[in-house]
């Protein structure tokens, strides 16, 4: 189909970005890299009159780390600029891989991990590394600003908690402690090119005697949102992991999914490889809270 006509506004400042979409309320869409937006628009998805470009309002492109903040990413840094920034890499391995392998390099480049959360598909690769981290969004309007945690995000397939004239400013992501660990797998048909059919993040934190004091599990593409694995956590923490218990944990992630059958993988595949890819993603995460592996 024929991309619809539509007009595209540059704001220079968030406050001029929030009184256009006030402006335009009733058909206008937030564009920044505009890799899922504009591929909605040309098969006739969606049709906005205005687009409002985050792409030159000051401020949103920063990725910040202090210890007393945290990760900080401003609501239109690219994938891969942060996956390739070095304060990622070391401090939030799991982040920076989802952001170095998704896509392809032209997606990453234009593509931005606020936008990959509002998207809000159930495979987006950031979505599981940054539930796995604790990690929450600060959303702004014309009235004010809201944080909003990740787990309270996600609704649906495509669906989330934004209010239509909200944008999201910042992603924020917690200091990680000593003594912690993460980290994400995925699995596609054609490696980096296709969308994950599985994909799998883990957090662990351990105390001087090796016992997980915290961990977090998050799954991608195997229920209609990313999702959290309460029992395999649970089963973790206090206790310092063997092979058994971490094949019990990969076991119990099956259990917090709810695959279906679709052109990426059958829901039983998916299962399997949701129990394989938890264990070695808990083995990595301990390994690295160990001190055994970078």
């Amino acid at each position: 189909m024929m991309m619809p006509h539509f007009t595209v506004h540059q704001p220079d400042s968030l406050e001029e970005a929030l009184d256009l979409l006030g402006r335009h309320r009733s058909s206008v869409k937030v564009f920044c890299g505009g890799t899922d937006l504009l591929i909605k628009m040309r098969s006739g998805a969606l049709s906005p009159d205005h687009l409002v470009s985050l792409t030159r309002v000051k401020g949103l492109r920063t990725i910040s780390y202090a210890e007393s903040d945290g990760l900080v990413i401003g609501g239109a840094a690219r994938l891969a600029e942060v996956g390739k920034n070095a304060e990622v890499k070391k401090l939030y391995p799991a982040l920076a891989h989802a952001c170095s392998v998704m896509a392809t390099v032209q997606i990453r480049n234009m593509g931005t991990v606020a936008g990959n959360l509002a998207n809000a598909a159930p495979s987006g690769d950031t979505l599981a590394p940054l539930l796995a981290y604790g990690a929450s969004l600060v959303a702004v309007e014309r009235g004010g600003r809201r944080q909003i945690k990740l787990t309270d995000f996600f609704t649906g397939p495509g669906l989330n908690v934004l209010e239509p004239l909200e944008i999201i400013e910042a992603i924020r992501v917690p200091d990680p402690p000593p003594r912690c660990g993460s980290a994400y797998m995925r699995l596609s048909a054609r490696s980096k090119v296709d969308i994950a059919a599985v994909g799998v993040a883990g957090f662990m934190n351990l105390d001087l005697d090796g016992k997980v004091i915290r961990c977090r599990l998050a799954l991608a593409s195997v229920a209609p949102t990313p999702v959290r694995c309460p029992e395999a956590e649970a089963m973790l923490e206090g206790q310092k992991p063997d092979d058994t218990l971490l094949a019990q944990a990969g076991a119990a992630c099956v259990r917090a999914c709810r695959p279906i059958d679709d052109v990426r993988a059958t829901a039983s595949y998916r299962r399997a490889m949701v129990q394989a890819l938890a264990q070695r993603v808990l083995a990595k995460c301990y390994a690295q809270a160990a001190g055994g592996e970078a």
